[in-house]
Formats: structure tokens, C-alpha cells, sequence
């Protein structure tokens, strides 16, 4: 199993995987419960650079078979310019308004969405790529991790304590309220930073 920065070329792969994790929160965004229109939207998203969906802004797990995992991180201070050309397609393409509230701020990279392909399940490839960004992101490059977890979600939240992730407060996102956790480098301070 290798963990690689994802290229254009993946950005199909990607978009079915990071769907996985998004059909919900898709669905909100576009004012409707179309699975074909949502994994378009996805598609469209991912494959093009400058939004917090593209694979510009992704790391794929490659298996046997191909792309196997995928996870979407960016700098949280860039939410607002990687989320405009994402508020604009949505607009554009169904006439909603699309202003959701931030999920992720400065001072911490965000892990957007991560998904595993549903017949690779199970097989550790979730928690492996976890542990590549805590080592990526708070080892060597010495940032701080963070991400949502859904509160109706124990498992996924079991985990991320598991990997070291500390809650540090809730956010609002797509109309629930979720668990801000967080991951910093040793040493640093833990704490809320809005």
C-alpha cells in the first residue's frame, strides 16, 4: 500500500471515494437528494484545482487495484478562497444559496473528508492514512490537525483519541453539531482558536 499526493489523474477515483464520505452534505449544499447530480458535483469538484474538493488538495491510497483511500486536507486559513469557486458551482448549478458555516479556521490544517473504497473496508486503510497526516502534518512539517467528527458517530470518534486527537469544542456543519478535534506537535498548546 502506498500513500502519494493525488494527480490529476485521479481526480475520478477520488470524487467516488470522497463522495462516500459527502453524499449527505452534498445533498444539503444542493437543495435536493440526487445521487447522480451529487457524485457529478463531486466529479467536477475534485478534478479541477483551486477548491477545497480538488485533488490538488488530496492524498490517495494505492492498492492492488488502484486508488483505494482518499482524504482532502488544506490549510485551514484558505477556507474561505478554496470554498468561494465551491459556493459559486453550487449557485450556479441549483440556485441555492450556499453559505455554510466554517468548518475549519487559521491555525490548523483541516482534514475536509476521507474515504475508503466500501469493499477495502475494515482493513485499516482509514487508520493508516490518519496516521500518515499526523506524521505529515504535526511530525515534519510541525502544523496542527484537525477535523469534525459527527456525535452520532462514536467509532469514528474512538479512533481519532485513539490517534491522539484532543476535543476542542464544536462546530456547525450542514445543520449539525459536530466534534472539533484536534492534534498538535509536541509541545505546542492545545486549545480553541475561536
Amino acid at each position: 500500500m502506498l500513500i502519494r499526493k493525488a494527480v490529476e489523474t485521479d481526480a475520478l477515483r477520488i470524487a467516488d471515494i470522497l463522495f462516500l464520505a459527502m453524499e449527505k452534505i452534498l445533498y444539503d449544499f444542493m437543495g435536493k437528494t440526487s445521487r447522480t447530480e451529487a457524485l457529478t458535483v463531486m466529479q467536477d469538484l475534485v478534478s479541477v484545482p483551486g477548491n477545497q474538493y480538488s485533488y490538488s488538495n488530496c492524498w490517495v491510497v494505492e492498492g492492488d487495484s488502484g486508488v483505494v483511500g482518499a482524504v482532502a486536507v488544506y490549510d485551514g486559513a484558505r477556507l474561505s478562497e478554496l470554498r468561494g469557486p465551491v459556493a459559486e458551482y453550487i449557485r450556479a448549478r441549483f440556485g441555492t444559496d450556499f453559505n455554510p458555516a466554517d468548518e475549519t479556521e487559521a491555525g490548523e490544517y483541516y482534514v475536509d473528508s476521507l474515504g475508503v473504497l466500501p469493499d477495502q473496508q475494515g482493513k485499516g486503510i482509514g487508520s493508516r492514512l490518519l496516521e500518515f497526516l499526523i506524521n505529515e502534518y504535526v511530525t515534519v512539517r510541525g502544523e496542527t490537525l484537525g477535523l469534525l467528527v459527527d456525535k452520532e458517530n462514536p467509532g469514528a470518534k474512538k479512533l481519532y483519541l485513539k490517534l491522539g486527537f484532543k476535543p476542542v469544542g464544536e462546530k456547525a456543519l450542514a445543520g449539525k453539531v459536530m466534534d472539533h478535534l484536534r492534534i498538535i506537535p509536541s509541545g505546542g498548546e492545545l486549545g480553541a482558536l475561536s
